[in-house]
């Protein structure tokens, strides 16, 4: 515990029983703390939260405050840290309000340009598929390569064979028609897969087996999942365009804790200067003291030298008795 000394703070530090400092870890702790502080305390945005300022390292600021007698101390030490944990509240509002900003100005906007873009693209693919989709599956039609296929497995081998012929990796070629929508496929190098892509407007990606007739339910499935995709983008639409709204009422709000903050460090500059008078007075009780003792010393040196000379002077006189005695006789 610390304990006055001599005008000074001291600490007993208990040792283990193998001799080592069990304190160490204490004195790290108060370390870490410290410099976490003086991060806060800079205009810098600190990577970790100031509830990293709690009640261990708080507990020793309140032991010395107490063990320096000054009520004042304990209540700047308390301010100081509800100040800067203010001040971090306050530097993520304004980093959020920022971001808020930039959201309004580029994010937001941007993204609701694409969706409307991609809704338009998928209401235009849906009404093609529904123009040119084969309802009776006895009437199977695809083009590959040229060549119309009348036959799933047929149409599926071909699509194969097309894929093994390929011989430059992650060029797309263009390799037939299929329901109104074009057919292209690639090789995907990164993840050693093909890639075939239904286009009309908007582009529907279908990884590729090596069963034909699977590579044709797959085909199928993407076309079918349009009406689905559209209901999507048009709910993500909505909820971009709120939080657009909600973003531009945020924007607008001030920081909740300002007027408190503001009242935090008046209270503060406030105990500095008080504190800094309490030094100052302390200092000018010090020179005091010291001119008085000076004054002392310089007053008993007078006393000294005028006994001194007085007793030259009396010795004086009587050798001149002594001498005119002498004469007379």
């Amino acid at each position: 515990m610390l304990e006055p000394c001599e005008g000074k703070l001291s600490r007993t530090v208990p040792r283990g029983e193998s001799g080592s400092n069990t304190a160490d870890l204490l004195d790290q702790l108060i370390e870490s703390k410290q410099k976490f502080i003086s991060q806060i305390m800079t205009s810098k945005s600190p990577v970790r939260s100031c509830e990293d300022v709690d009640d261990t390292a708080l507990s020793y600021a309140e032991v010395k405050a107490l063990a320096t007698g000054n009520p004042a101390i304990k209540e700047k030490m308390a301010l100081d840290v509800e100040v800067s944990k203010l001040k971090l509240l306050k530097a993520n509002f304004v980093s959020n309000h920022y971001r808020l900003e930039d959201d309004i100005a580029k994010n937001f906007p941007q993204q609701i340009a694409v969706l409307k873009e991609n809704i338009e693209g998928y209401k235009a693919d849906l009404e093609q598929y529904q123009a040119n989709k084969i309802t009776d599956p006895e009437k199977f039609v695809m083009e590959v390569g040229g060549t119309v296929f009348y036959e799933k497995k047929e149409a599926g081998a071909a699509l194969l064979a097309v894929c093994q012929s390929m011989k430059q990796a992650d060029a797309m070629i263009n390799v037939g028609q299929y329901q109104g929508f074009s057919i292209r496929l690639k090789f995907d190098s990164w993840n050693k897969e093909f890639i075939l892509s239904l286009k009309n407007e908007n582009v529907y990606r279908v990884s590729l087996g090596s069963d034909e007739n699977g590579n044709i339910i797959r085909i199928n499935n993407a076309l079918e999942a349009i009406p689905q995709k559209l209901a999507e983008a048009e709910q993500k639409l909505e909820t971009v365009q709120g939080q657009l709204k909600n973003a531009m009422e945020e924007v607008k709000k001030p920081f909740p804790k300002e007027e408190e903050l503001n009242q935090k460090l008046e209270r503060l500059s406030e105990l500095n200067a008080l504190l800094n008078m309490d030094e100052k007075e302390t200092v000018m009780e010090g020179e005091e003291e010291q001119d008085e003792e000076k004054e002392e010393h310089q007053s008993l040196h007078d006393r000294i030298s005028a006994i001194k000379q007085n007793s030259n002077r009396l010795e004086g006189k009587e050798s001149v008795i002594r001498t005119t005695e002498a004469c007379i006789g």
